[in-house]
């Protein structure tokens, strides 16, 4: 009877042998039973790494079902299955070697794998290697975005591999990118990992100096002797320098374990208190430690007298630090990688800010085609007319709404923009038109009264827009093609609404300078301009001309609300926030000049441009800045930049 049982066993341990031949991915699952079973996260990576390196073909798809929560354990014998429930409420078992379903099972004979949310996505790293060759594009791309957010040295041949074999262009271009990165990082190889730097030494992506960054990490090391000649030095350090002061190569020391750690006042004055004997430390009496050197006195006689350990002087420090070289260690041990990577990192660095000043000029260029296309109107009714408008700010905000009611009647975006801007033009020229015949005709030459009599007005347009369009901001869309930004490289971008506003600012400075040069208007202006009585007995019409400049002033004011509406909020505060700067460009610029008010957007937009880069996180500061430097910019040159001759000069 005990030999029929031996043999039994004996063939089913064969059978078992037998099985495991023919199902190698069980066999690997079963090597690592017993962490898979437990699902954590500080245990699991064995496993995973088996599966995924184990070079079967369905190492894929073993892991999308353990990902997914659908690999199973048998209880009767601890096999691994992939398990979907039937409609009979029964568990169809799939061989995970072969994939042919094997038999049901009731739930209370398995156990289910259940992996967290850590182990998931440990489960999708590992995945990557197999994605990259899906057959599905858009599983190539979740898995290389994947790499590309976490990138590993495992990565890198699968990676290589996918390449000749990819279809996509676009996919074939971010796979070779991420391929030079890996290999910058990862490779074994030396010389394949300098020429991969080599290569992108002048690519100024973010990508390739996070790639730079941990290839050029060094950490401070001490030495009790000479240095390791198989060691990739940064530098050397001198303690007590500016890279490496005493107390902090003395706190390494300590940290090594080379020296002990000195004593702080606390420390005495604990010692003491612990040693208090009759009134007496040390001998020393109590009434007398009232300073640190006492203090210090006393501790030292507890020393003398071995109740304490010494402690280490400023002096000594100094003697021990000296006895260590110090020195700056690259983590990584290859110098030519490394050497690599530091020229690499120097001209990245050189583009870069050669980038960062090109973008700060395209900064200030828009921002100085905002300021004179939002000045320029001010500029004609403040030059030829004389008259401070403060309610020009209130034509930019109904040129805003304008373009915004066009935009709920033309949903096509394009059309309603291209119909926006001469519909502003038109409604705020109309009301300019107005306000000069009903009110600033009536007020010429009493700017005070001018003055008042704007500003009421620009309140009750304020008050005006609130009762029409609410206090809710309203949206003024770009169409389409202005979405984005003309990218040219990782540092230097501008989006394409400020182009079309800084070309939209060099049309109107064009028309401009065409109706001032060439129309019969532009002559009478500058007829007025320089001389309203000679121009007068010559037969032109000044009040004529006036309202006419007025009106054009305050036309061109809604187009430049238009354009600042597409990307600021639409509100009836809108032109509240542009009036300041209005001002202050023509101020600046030179009253009644349009080459002045150009010079005077550039030189305030390129300040403020530079304040803010200076000063990023506080854009207040750079107000306040540029109304200084604006207020000593006029006590030196009172008639602004490009002054104007004739009546505004002599005013």
């Amino acid at each position: 009877m005990l030999r029929a049982v031996n043999i039994f066993v004996f063939w089913v341990l064969m059978v078992t042998a037998a099985l495991a031949q023919d199902a190698p991915m069980q066999s690997v699952l079963k090597d690592h039973r017993d962490v898979i079973v437990k699902s954590s996260r500080k245990t699991i990576a064995p496993a995973i790494d088996a599966v995924a390196t184990s070079g079967l073909a369905q190492a894929q798809q073993v892991l999308e079902a353990w990902q997914a929560k659908n690999m199973w354990l048998r209880k009767e014998d601890e096999l691994f299955f992939r398990a979907e429930k039937t409609s009979s409420g029964l568990y169809a078992l799939y061989d995970l070697d072969t994939g042919a379903q094997v038999g049901e099972a009731e739930k209370r004979d398995l156990r289910q794998i259940k992996p967290n949310s850590g182990i998931r996505a440990m489960l999708a790293t590992a995945l990557v290697q197999f994605q990259l060759s899906d057959p599905n594009a858009a599983n190539r791309a979740a898995a290389l975005q994947s790499l590309e957010r976490d990138p590993s040295a495992a990565a890198l041949e699968p990676l290589r591999a996918s390449i000749p074999s990819e279809e996509s262009v676009a996919l074939r271009a971010r796979k070779e990118r991420l391929e030079r990165l890996l290999t910058m990082a990862y490779d074994p190889d030396e010389a394949a990992r300098v020429a991969a730097i080599k290569e992108m030494s002048g690519d100024l992506g973010v990508d390739v100096r996070a790639t730079l960054n941990p290839i050029l990490q060094a950490q401070v090391q001490v030495f009790d002797g000479d240095i390791p000649n198989d060691l990739n030095v940064k530098a050397m350090l001198i303690p007590g320098s500016d890279t490496l002061s005493l107390d902090q190569a003395y706190d390494l020391l300590v940290s090594e374990g080379l020296a002990t750690k000195p004593l702080t006042p606390e420390d005495i004055r604990k010692a003491l208190i612990a040693n208090i004997d009759g009134g007496r430390v040390g001998g020393v009496p109590l009434v007398t430690l009232d300073t640190d050197a006492a203090r210090a006195a006393a501790y030292q006689s507890l020393v003398e007298q071995g109740q304490v350990v010494p402690g280490v002087t400023s002096d000594q420090i100094g003697e021990i630090v000296a006895q260590y070289q110090f020195a700056e260690v690259y983590l990584d041990p290859l110098q030519p990688v490394t050497e690599a990577a530091e020229r690499a990192i120097s001209s990245i660095n050189t583009r870069v800010a050669a980038g960062q000043g090109l973008d700060l000029v395209l900064d200030g260029l828009s921002l100085a085609s905002i300021y004179f296309l939002a000045a320029i109107g001010l500029a004609i009714t403040f030059g030829v007319m004389g008259v401070i408008n403060m309610a020009h700010g209130e034509f930019i905000m109904m040129g805003a709404y304008a373009g915004y009611v066009v935009q709920q009647v033309i949903p096509d975006h394009t059309i309603s923009i291209l119909v926006a801007i001469p519909l502003a033009f038109a409604v705020t020229f109309g009301a300019g038109v107005a306000m000069e015949r009903l009110v600033i005709r009536h007020l010429y030459h009493r700017p005070l009264e001018t003055l008042l009599a704007t500003f009421g007005i620009s309140i009750a347009l304020q008050q005006l827009a609130k009762n029409i369009f609410g206090t809710q901001a309203r949206p003024l869309t770009a169409p389409g093609w202005l979405d984005g930004s003309l990218v040219l490289n990782d540092v230097v971008s501008i989006s394409y609404i400020r182009i079309a506003i800084f070309v939209l600012a060099l049309f109107f400075l064009a028309v401009f300078l065409f109706i001032m040069k060439r129309t019969r208007l532009g002559l009478e202006t500058r007829a007025v301009t320089q001389n309203p009585r000679m121009a007068a007995s010559m037969g032109i019409n000044p009040g004529r001309v006036n309202m006419l400049a007025f009106g054009f002033g305050s036309g061109i004011a809604g187009v430049a609300g238009v354009a600042i509406g597409l990307f600021a909020k639409v509100t009836s505060e809108l032109g509240s926030a542009y009036i300041v700067q209005s001002f202050m460009t023509v101020v600046v610029g030179g009253v009644g000049n349009i080459w002045g008010a150009l010079a005077g957007a550039t030189m305030i937009g390129f300040f403020q441009k530079g304040v803010e880069w200076l000063n990023p996180s506080n854009t207040l500061a750079a107000q306040t800045y540029m109304i200084i430097f604006i207020i000593i910019f006029i006590q030196f040159r009172p008639r602004g930049i490009i002054a104007l001759k004739g009546r505004a000069a002599g005013d």
